[in-house]
């Protein structure tokens, strides 16, 4: 009998890795724009160590009302994850995000 410790994922999930989390966050919508987290180019960084995971986003302005919202649905996302014992998502300015970051194929069906 094999001792099974809290931080294996499920049998037959996905390895936990910088492509699952992502695919996590595709399903964070800005409540304004109504367009994920990742095509939005608002996540700058994915980085998986073990069962902690840790981002780097920034939001669309300083002054975002939509920010705790969005930050706090993106930590549950990844949270609900097989594997994931923590989350840690890191605000950052640098670069300050702007539509260049959008997806090239969303970005032109805004317009931009």
């Amino acid at each position: 009998m094999s001792d099974l410790s809290a931080t294996e994922a499920t049998p037959g999930a996905p390895a936990l890795d910088e492509d699952v989390v992502r695919a996590a966050l595709r399903r964070v919508k800005d409540p304004e724009l109504n367009l994920n987290i990742v095509d939005l180019g608002l996540v700058y960084g994915i980085a998986v160590e073990g069962s902690k995971v840790l981002i780097d986003m920034s939001l669309t302005s300083p002054g975002c009302p939509s920010g705790p919202e969005i930050m706090t649905a993106a930590e549950q996302q990844v949270r609900a994850l097989d594997g994931v014992q923590d989350v840690a998502v890191n605000l950052v300015w640098d670069p300050m995000w702007s539509p260049d970051r959008i997806e090239p194929r969303i970005r032109a069906y805004m317009g931009f």
